[in-house]
């Protein structure tokens, strides 16, 4: 199916594995050029020479940065001060009880899920509603309205990627620019691999 993305521009933030990855390869093949983002600039780098071999029609390009950090966050939007896709997809998860998310954690959480996420939106938003076109998307999880309990740190930023979206999509009306959230469920990802194999004991035979 031809979504009419063809060499569209596309920030995908947390895309060198997991639910990013798969977004930015998804786009790619609809054309769109995919600027990587992860923290780390080689992983980023390596992920890049992987989206030229397969999608030699598009140029993805290294946006390496930690989106946290507002020094490297500010050289990003330097960098590439236009986009026509933003996929707020950069988040951090584990599991941990209530009873031990301190402060700074929820500190922690509330920068790198929700703040971060916010920045680029109020940076790129203005910019889509000029021309007039635009999607910003922000990936929240189904723990945002089904909370198990093992992650409310998670959960409640992921609650307010819900709220800010909507906000958002207000200020859209009557545009080509949309604001959406997708809150996917259960994924086996690199990093839900890693904590199921903390989680079960090994079994030596």
């Amino acid at each position: 199916m031809d979504m009419g993305l063809n060499n569209k521009t596309a920030l995908v933030t947390g895309s060198t594995k997991g639910i990013g990855k798969a977004i930015a390869i998804e786009l790619a093949k609809e054309g769109v050029h995919v600027l990587i983002n992860g923290r780390n600039y080689e992983e980023t780098e390596r992920i890049v020479s992987e989206m030229k071999s397969d999608f030699p029609a598009t140029s993805p390009q290294n946006a390496a940065a930690d989106l946290v950090d507002i020094q490297q966050r500010e050289a990003l939007f330097k960098k590439y001060p236009n986009v026509d896709i933003l996929v707020n997809n950069m988040g951090i998860y584990e599991i941990m009880q209530y009873e031990d998310v301190d402060d700074e954690v929820w500190e922690k959480y509330f920068r790198t899920n929700v703040l971060a996420a916010n920045a680029l939106s109020k940076f790129y938003l203005p910019k889509m509603l000029k021309n007039d076109y635009g999607r910003i998307i922000f990936m929240a999880s189904e723990e945002a309205i089904m909370p198990s309990g093992q992650m409310p740190q998670y959960c409640m930023t992921k609650s307010m990627l819900l709220s800010l979206s909507k906000s958002l999509s207000k200020l859209t009306a009557g545009t080509e620019v949309t604001v959406n959230t997708i809150l996917p469920g259960p994924t086996l990802s690199e990093n839900v691999h890693q904590i199921i194999e903390e989680a079960v004991p090994k079994v030596t035979i």
